[in-house]
């Protein structure tokens, strides 16, 4: 596997735990109802719904650092292979049912990293 590999899988966990304090913590501030582009009303009624987002986001994180973490190897290899999935999968259908937006945040670099993962590994 390669660094570039490693550091996009990286990248992509920091963007899930960045995603996750949007969501948990500042969902109804300012700046996360500008990232979001949702009215106060409509954060301090999705407010709950958003908290679970963000943890199950945490948890698409935890997975891909756990990965990380596991190295190069078989387990490593299959460990990120499999959150890589989730989050792919979490872009596509954000992409699709919610907002156009989600599936490039999310969806293409983890199908990006899927690739390399597939090239490299």
């Amino acid at each position: 596997m390669t660094l570039a590999t490693n550091i996009l899988i990286a990248l992509i966990a920091v963007l899930h735990v960045y995603i996750l304090v949007l969501e948990m913590f500042l969902w109804e501030t300012p700046y996360g109802r500008k990232v979001f582009r949702t009215t106060p009303e409509f954060a301090a009624a999705s407010k709950v719904l958003a908290s679970n987002q963000g943890l199950y986001n945490g948890f698409l994180a935890a997975g891909l650092v756990w990965g990380l973490w596991l190295g190069d190897g078989h387990d490593g290899w299959h460990i990120k292979l499999f959150f890589l999935a989730c989050v792919a999968a979490a872009g596509i259908y954000g992409g699709w049912t919610a907002n156009r937006r989600i599936f490039f945040v999310q969806g293409v670099p983890a199908l990006i990293a899927l690739v390399l993962l597939h090239l490299h590994g």
